[in-house]
């Protein structure tokens, strides 16, 4: 049965190819993203159809901007089944480099976005009796990473108030589910390719791809579980750096290690 979709982060990386199987498969997608001109170039580079795809701009940081889209997207479709809360910042820095634009900017991104974009949906699909969100968190939300800092704290939020999120508003018939990926291929990793403090990002042997993310996320539509890890095996296993953080003094030399060598092996000559 085809559903009603409102995705963020449209215009590249996993939010653009998650619209496209969407559609494809006969589902309605609300598509946004804060970049208007890039999200209509994926529309039409992807081909997407005008009656199964509306295409909106959508700053996730500004609140009366999610309240006036989403109410748009009630309006079009009659209610919206889905909601996927992608759009994400990353930007890699040492901790006394830090940025403060860049601090500011992860912060209200990740988080506030989600809290927003999970406020605006839950009290629409309180008042319909059903729906589920998913919202994307990371690696970093499980475990603690050098040289990343902002990024993991913001997205440690994500997870802890989606899995929040979930227990309260599973009871009346809407689900919340947060995905934790390792590494993805997407362009928000291409941009740290030459940043040293993003070492750690290129620490796994497996990059995943969108596909990858595609898999679990159909999955999470079924099954709609409080979290989904991708893959589930290396997250349990370094996820117990979380709860013995002394651990990271040895294990991290390895990781930073191999995220130097892998990282330098994706820069251009």
């Amino acid at each position: 049965m085809a559903q009603n979709f409102f995705l963020t982060g449209c215009a590249s990386g996993m939010a653009r190819h998650l619209t496209n199987v969407l559609q494809q498969r006969g589902d309605c997608v609300f598509a946004t993203d804060v970049n208007l001109p890039a999200l209509e170039q994926a529309a039409k580079e992807m081909n997407w159809p005008d009656d199964r795809v509306k295409l909106r701009a959508l700053d996730v940081t500004d609140y009366e901007a999610w309240e006036r889209v989403f109410a748009e997207a009630v309006e079009t479709f009659g209610g919206i089944d889905v909601t996927m809360n992608i759009a994400g910042l990353l930007l890699a820095s040492w901790i006394q480099e830090s940025p403060l634009k860049e601090i500011n900017g992860q912060i209200d991104v990740n988080v506030k976005g989600v809290i927003f974009g999970t406020k605006v949906s839950a009290r629409h699909m309180l008042e319909r009796g059903h729906g589920h969100i998913i919202n994307i968190s990371s690696i970093a939300g499980v475990v603690p990473v050098p040289g990343m800092a902002v990024y993991a704290a913001s997205k440690h939020a994500v997870r802890a108030y989606s899995l929040s999120a979930a227990l309260e508003l599973r009871p009346k018939n809407v689900y919340v589910t947060v995905v934790c990926p390792t590494t993805v291929q997407t362009p928000m990793l291409d941009h740290e390719i030459n940043n040293d403090a993003a070492e750690m990002y290129f620490s796994g042997i497996r990059v995943l791809t969108v596909k990858h993310i595609e898999k679990g996320i159909l999955r999470a539509l079924k099954r709609k579980p409080y979290q989904v890890h991708l893959p589930w095996f290396k997250i349990k296993f370094v996820s117990i750096m979380g709860f013995m953080p002394w651990l990271g003094p040895i294990v991290a030399p390895f990781y930073r290690w191999g995220g130097r060598w892998r990282q330098a092996g994706r820069r251009k000559p």
